[in-house]
């Protein structure tokens, strides 16, 4: 039970971070926000889990793919932002992750990766 609470103390105290860090520096906040700190703490956690290598390789293997169609959000929230509110348009950024998400899976699945 420590164990859990301590991998939640510290991933949470990553996500602190960020937005402490975005407070005081929009470019400091996103440059860190978007190191894939998350992943790296997810890849540590299951190798210090003893979890074969084969997992370990495949959650990075997939996470790589899975970042690909979150791209565009990035571009739509602020074009929308000043349009639709911060809500609005957190909720179209969802949508059209969903969209983006499913219409990459159908793409690459002609190259033999499966997403879904």
């Amino acid at each position: 039970m420590t164990w859990i609470i301590t991998k939640y103390f510290l991933t949470a105290a990553i996500v602190v971070l960020v937005s402490e860090l975005a407070k005081r520096s929009d470019k400091l906040g996103a440059f860190v926000a978007a190191l894939p700190l998350v992943t790296l703490l997810a890849l540590i956690w299951l190798f210090i889990e003893n979890q074969p290598q084969e997992k370990i390789a495949n959650h990075a293997w997939y996470t790589f793919w899975y970042v690909v169609p979150t791209l565009p959000m990035f571009l739509a929230f602020p074009a929308l932002l000043p349009r639709l509110g911060f809500w609005l348009t957190l909720f179209a950024s969802v949508i059209i992750t969903v969209v983006c998400f499913g219409l990459f899976a159908l793409l690459v699945r002609r190259f033999g990766i499966e997403l879904m």
